[in-house]
């Protein structure tokens, strides 16, 4: 419907009320998202090409360090780095053997997020499988967790935390049919899991109109791992993302609500191919200063996390342990050495990384590290991964915005991620004074 507006001088000015306003937010996320899935026609993704055609993109977005899938989407949605938030790789760092437990609780956060400011203004959310969200404060939730262990049915874990607990049931009735073990994981070669995620979130989006609704769509990464940047599946996979999108839009008109949604696809970093390991607890190990991780019994140990690893200490002023590890690194053959870079801790302080870690090798791109404490320093790899230091294109991830209140037809050359939740507070009206990114010029109409 259009309305008339009178301006000075007697003029007229035609507007389409609707379309002018902004109510809604959709923020998805693809996992391993690169700029070139839309850049290059040929990765197939037709409506993410229209949102960028009729929206601002950008050639890429900057990730945290270690640039891996929790810590990045936790800054998404504060506008801080991990020193600030408090999530700082996937996997808590664990003095002794693994629990295979990642950050999945909200509680971790130390500072608001943008769920919180939604709440504060008195509208509502929701989530489908976005990263540390067990526990928000999600009106609709369905959070990322699964169990521990080998098992890949995440069905009774995901259910135990969905809030409201009847709508787990609910979104089966109405959305998705009743999900099977594999329906929701992602196993062999199969894409199920974005396509429920992408029904889930068009239902809550449709019954409930949400002010803001998380989504993230994890596939890419999954067959990136397997096949690098480039292959088959991950092909499809990014396809199949598109199609997921495809759904969310339709939701938005189904849902009345396409003319007041702003929608947002962005990433948390992007893939690089892999032919060599790393394994520098090997070399602590053979020098004493790993003796049983089971056990606690260690005196200085890396924390790998992809491209990168953190050096924690047991005893956090054992200066006489970390200096050997630096004999140690610094003492490495010319062909190992040239596999990594010391990150010291006022870099660290500097890229908003872990403050308990006194260092961190940063991996040359082709070489990823790995954590085990035995077998071969060096060995070859395949694949992709991510976790590298963010000062290459390969690692960037993607951004594209669309909707009213955004701009048309506008390319960024560069942004961070830490910039995207202050765009998002603009958009939708908020008070958020936390963040330290900002809404960059040229996406905002």
């Amino acid at each position: 419907m259009k309305r008339f507006y009178a301006i000075a001088g007697g003029l007229l000015l035609t507007l389409s009320a609707a379309a002018q306003k902004v109510n809604h937010v959709v923020l998805i996320t693809i996992d391993g998202f690169r700029p070139d899935f839309y850049q290059d026609a040929s990765w197939g993704m037709n409506n993410l090409r229209m949102m960028k055609d009729s929206g601002v993109s950008a050639d890429g977005v900057n990730c945290v360090f270690p640039s891996v899938t929790y810590p990045d989407h936790t800054t998404i949605i504060t506008g801080v780095k991990p020193a600030k938030h408090g999530i700082y790789y996937n996997a808590p760092f664990e003095e002794g053997k693994a629990s295979g437990k990642w950050y999945w609780y909200y509680n971790a956060i130390k500072v608001p997020t943008l769920y919180d400011a939604v709440h504060a203004a008195g509208k509502t959310n929701a989530n489908v499988i976005w990263p540390v969200s067990v526990g928000a404060p999600v009106d609709y939730n369905i959070p990322d967790v699964w169990p521990l262990g080998k098992k890949t049915d995440r069905r009774d874990a995901t259910a135990a935390a969905t809030t409201p607990a009847s709508l787990w049931q609910e979104i089966q009735n109405n959305a998705t049919g009743k999900l099977g073990p594999e329906d929701f994981t992602m196993v062999r070669e199969e894409l199920v899991m974005d396509e429920n995620v992408a029904r889930m979130g068009a239902y809550i989006i449709t019954k409930y109109k949400p002010a803001f609704t998380t989504l993230h769509l994890a596939c890419a990464d999954h067959y990136e791992h397997m096949q690098g940047r480039d292959g088959l599946l991950v092909r499809k996979a990014v396809s199949g993302a598109d199609r997921a999108i495809g759904t969310i839009l339709e939701a938005l008109i189904r849902a009345g609500i396409k003319d007041s949604t702003a929608v947002i696809v962005t990433g948390d970093h992007g893939f690089v191919n892999i032919k060599q390991s790393f394994s520098p607890n090997v070399l602590l190990a053979e020098a004493g200063l790993i003796k049983d991780i089971d056990k606690a019994d260690w005196k200085a140990r890396f924390h790998a996390s992809g491209g990168s690893a953190f050096l924690h200490l047991k005893d956090k002023n054992d200066k006489q342990s970390l200096e050997k590890v630096k004999e140690i690194l610094a003492h490495l053959p010319a062909d190992q050495q040239q596999l990594f870079r010391v990150i010291d801790r006022k870099q660290l302080d500097a890229i908003g990384a872990d403050p308990n870690a006194v260092l961190a090798l940063a991996a040359v791109p082709g070489v990823t590290i790995g954590g085990a404490v035995k077998g071969a320093v060096l060995k070859d790899a395949k694949g992709g991964t991510h976790g590298y230091y963010p000062d290459f294109h390969e690692i960037q991830t993607g951004f594209v915005a669309y909707g009213p209140g955004i701009a048309k037809g506008n390319n960024l050359k560069e942004m961070d991620l830490t910039d995207v939740a202050p765009l998002i507070a603009k958009l939708l009206g908020l008070q958020f004074n936390t963040a330290d990114g900002k809404v960059p010029a040229g996406v905002l109409k």
